[in-house]
């Protein structure tokens, strides 16, 4: 992951907890809802820093090359 990927990972997943936290859901329904408003806390702030920087954050390369590596180690099993 890139830097900005890792920190957005992070601010969307203590955005859900606080969020879960504070509005003491319980269940998946409501645990849902507070992951979802999280997840729109993470992706609002991603598109306003690209906005600013006229940069895309989000890098097409992590998930091919991990998915080649396991490829390969299966075939070597």
């Amino acid at each position: 992951m890139t830097d900005w990927e890792l920190i957005l990972t992070m601010v969307g997943e203590k955005a859900t907890t606080d969020i879960t936290i504070s509005k003491d859901s319980q269940g998946f329904n409501e645990c849902k809802d507070s992951a979802l408003e999280g997840g729109t806390i993470a992706k609002n702030t991603r598109k306003e820093i690209e906005q600013k920087t006229g940069k895309t954050i989000v890098s097409n390369e992590n998930y091919i090359h991990l998915t080649e590596n396991k490829s390969r180690k299966r075939i070597k099993d």
